[in-house]
Formats: structure tokens, sequence, C-alpha cells
């Protein structure tokens, strides 16, 4: 059991690059067999956000994960957990 963290806030202006690390800590999250990992779009105008969520909700990222999770109390977290 582990837990992952990727932080957008130096790449939030680079749709590419931001794409790039979705990609590649759900890989890791996945590959490791990690139960959780925590996305730190940060709060801005929420448009981030909006993508991130975007991209997990594909169905080919969405079957990868059991479920995810916006952090009520910091509007800029949001949670994505496995189960293997």
């Amino acid at each position: 059991m582990g837990k992952l963290k990727l932080d957008l806030h130096d790449i939030f202006s680079d749709g590419r690059r931001i794409e790039e690390s979705l990609e590649r800590v759900i890989a890791e999250a996945v590959k490791k067999r990690i139960t959780e990992v925590e996305i730190i779009p940060g709060k801005g105008s929420g448009q981030l956000k909006k993508s991130v969520l975007r991209f997990l909700e594909q169905p080919r990222i969405k079957q990868l994960y059991h479920r995810l999770e916006k952090d009520d109390k910091n509007f800029g977290r949001i949670f994505v957990h496995f189960r293997y």
C-alpha cells in the first residue's frame, strides 16, 4: 500500500505536460499497486481541476481506478483510489 502525489501548480499552463504527468502518475500507481494518488491542481479558476477530472473520466483511464474523491475541505485536491 502506498500513496503518490502529483502537484500541478508549476505546469498549470502547459496542457501537454499536465496530461503527460497524469498519464505517468496513473501508470506508476497501477504498476506499483499504489492504492491512492493525490492530485493537486490548485485552487485557481477551477479550469485545471476540470481538465484533470475530464482526463480521469476517459474510459481507458477510468477502468484503471476504483473511485475519485474530491477534498471538501481543500478545493484544490483530488484523490484517486485504486483497488487490486
